[in-house]
């Protein structure tokens, strides 16, 4: 039953996945850059952080809803490979600097992202 679960959270992960990257990219233009993608991930970063600190820090989540909603949903809502695939792309294009700046604050802002997710989860009582 867990997976079945944890396959519905990832079935509702990746539409809404969908639906955000279409919202953002469909409202706002930074020429190549691929923004529905950048932030998906520091979404998906501080939600994960958040929920971890409620779930696993204050044993504030039911443990029966931590694998749909982390594993489930949240992985199929963020996008590594997309991520990756969008550089690799934008070096191949030869904008090598968005390439390394997609990856570069993904990876430093994503990192706050979670950092500000364990902070707001961890001081909810």
């Amino acid at each position: 039953m867990d997976l079945v679960l944890i396959g519905v959270g990832g079935f509702f992960g990746a539409i809404a996945r969908y639906m955000v990257d279409g919202w953002v990219s469909g409202s706002t233009r930074i020429g190549a850059f691929p923004l529905g993608t950048f932030v998906i991930n520091l979404s998906g970063a501080f939600a994960l952080g958040f929920l971890f600190a409620l779930a696993l820090e204050k044993a504030a989540i039911d443990p029966r809803i931590r694998g749909p909603v982390m594993i489930g949903f949240l992985g199929a809502y963020t996008t590594f490979s997309t991520l990756m695939l969008e550089s690799w792309r934008l070096a191949e294009d030869g904008s090598w600097g968005l390439a390394l700046l997609n990856i570069g604050l993904s990876g430093v802002l994503g990192m706050c992202a979670v950092f500000a997710g364990l902070t707001v989860g961890r001081a909810i009582a």
